[in-house]
């Protein structure tokens, strides 16, 4: 399979860094062709400017990164997101890559009820999601709402028609012994070994 990651995190000795080459060691061992959009080193911009929401409206992309990012996302099979949650949520990177990349008459278009959308990521056929927090699962569940899995999982992968959507969450990071994390990451890279697509 062709497996694009979209990963957002500037510090290369960080634990999302970690999981990274985990992630493609693994989908090394199964084979699978990799295409990394690294945002940090690609120097993304994540602002939408006055001229980026004319062009939302008109359905036609004009950010030349974003363009070339679709291109890679349509001729991928499987998605992997990985990024750090601060403050509840994704880096204002992850942010303007939803915003400027996950866009109408590129990666999804709208139905003529106008109540829902329907996918051109018909190529898609599973993603992933990884992320790391230093906050409990119980805590980030009950008193944050979920967050992620509101603003990112359902209402953006789901809702613009990303199919086998799975999320990994590793909390309390900060706070975990080195042994637990060597073995999340021997897990993560057990897991994208026995990739398979759907």
């Amino acid at each position: 399979m062709r497996v694009v990651i979209i990963f957002n995190h500037p510090y290369e000795g960080s634990y999302c860094n970690a999981i990274l080459n985990s992630v493609k060691s693994g989908l090394e061992k199964g084979g699978h062709d990799i295409d990394i959009m690294h945002l940090d080193k690609d120097e993304f911009n994540p602002v939408m400017t006055a001229e980026d929401l004319l062009a939302f409206r008109n359905k036609q992309s004009i950010d030349a990164q974003a363009i070339e990012y679709v291109k890679r996302i349509k001729a991928a099979d499987h998605l992997i997101f990985i990024f750090p949650i601060w403050w509840e949520l994704m880096p204002a990177l992850m942010k303007g890559f939803i915003d400027k990349v996950i866009f109408p008459g590129e990666l999804y278009d709208y139905r003529s009820s106008g109540y829902s959308m329907v996918t051109l990521m018909k190529n898609i056929k599973s993603t992933t999601v990884i992320t790391t927090m230093n906050t409990p699962s119980i805590m980030y569940k009950l008193l944050y709402g979920n967050a992620i899995k509101k603003a990112l999982i359902k209402g953006t992968l789901k809702k613009t028609g990303c199919k086998n959507v799975k999320w990994l969450s590793l909390n309390m990071v900060k706070a975990s012994s080195k042994e637990k994390k060597v073995k999340w990451l021997e897990e993560i890279e057990n897991r994208f070994a026995k990739l398979q697509a759907g």
